[in-house]
């Protein structure tokens, strides 16, 4: 199945979504339509099948996907909530009868001509300055025998986070498993201590180039350990000649009514309004925010969500419940 979905990812339509490497993580249950190409990708969360994405699919099956995957749900007796859904998947929806709505944007940087010169990055700047004064070095690494390594400083992240939180899955990359060697892996150490790590998941289509995916440093760091191993793994993307380093979803950023689709719910859009102002509580999405503002992301890619009839607060719910968030 990995070839399956290795190749929808790079040739059908979600080869759009930037995210959209995703798919190749083991926390996602697979949909297919006996002859019909193309795949449903989604996890069970309670009375919900939480669905991510839209199909990655030919054209020609898509619509057949949408509706078989609904029936499959519907024989369960249970509903479909779809997230992370493009432009493209969110028009496709509204005419399947769903109600559609932004949850926020994924940010991008084109790569041929970024550089840090110029006082809009004169923090970014004395920031990695400081990481690298205070001994951190930056190198790519294989993510073989470096499992130690990865897991002290995700416990040490984990635990600055509070006590009862744990690590997020289904909308976010991971470390290892068959689809690791498609990955690429920046390490920083001090006084050869690992101290942070950024996973970069490869992005295909028309903005094709890599993901800022997976990242942990140790809480008690250097200021400045993510924002350096960012950019030593800029240098080598653009050196390489990389188009585009994406800096993945972020929910309630990025809003505009001008996104919104017809039939979408105001109610819910002032959700995520309030959610982008006041709730912090469940996902820290201002503080994510001004980490990717650092680099003067370009581009800005709205994102949906879809409810199988009306917006609802449960099938909201149950995206955080899908991605072990509660």
């Amino acid at each position: 199945m990995s070839d399956t979905l290795l190749h929808a990812i790079k040739n059908w339509t979600e080869a759009e979504n930037p995210s959209a490497f995703l798919a190749m993580n083991d926390d996602k249950e697979v949909f297919t339509l006996p002859g019909t190409e193309g795949v449903v990708l989604y996890r069970r969360a309670g009375g919900y099948l939480v669905q991510f994405g839209g199909p990655f699919a030919p054209e020609d099956s898509y619509g057949a996907l949408v509706a078989a995957f609904r029936a499959h749900a519907r024989d369960q007796g249970l509903r479909v909530v779809g997230v992370q859904l493009q432009a493209y998947d969110a028009e496709r929806y509204v005419r399947h009868g769903f109600t559609v709505n932004q949850i926020g944007a994924s940010w991008a940087v084109g790569l041929p001509e970024f550089n840090l010169r110029g006082t809009r990055f004169m923090q970014l700047r004395n920031k990695i300055s400081r990481a690298l004064r205070n001994g951190l070095k930056v190198e790519e690494v294989a993510a073989e025998g470096r499992h130690d390594a990865i897991e002290r400083i995700d416990r040490a992240w984990l635990k600055s986070k509070g006590e009862n939180v744990r690590p997020l899955e289904f909308l976010v990359g991971r470390i290892g498993g068959p689809a690791q060697q498609h990955r690429r892996l920046f390490l920083g150490t001090i006084d050869e201590e690992p101290v942070a790590y950024i996973s970069y998941s490869p992005v295909y289509g028309s903005r094709s180039g890599w993901m800022h995916d997976l990242s942990r440093r140790l809480p008690d760091g250097s200021p400045g350990l993510m924002e350096a191993v960012n950019a030593a793994a800029i240098e080598i993307f653009r050196g390489e000649g990389a188009e585009w380093l994406h800096f993945g979803f972020t929910p309630f950023t990025g809003l505009s009514p001008d996104a919104e689709l017809p039939g979408h719910s105001p109610a819910f859009s002032w959700l995520m309004q309030f959610l982008w102002a006041e709730g912090a509580a469940l996902y820290p999405a201002q503080t994510q925010l001004a980490y990717k503002e650092k680099w003067g992301p370009e581009l800005l890619i709205p994102e949906y969500v879809a409810f199988e009839g009306q917006a609802s607060l449960p099938s909201f719910a149950h995206i955080f419940r899908a991605c072990n968030s509660f």
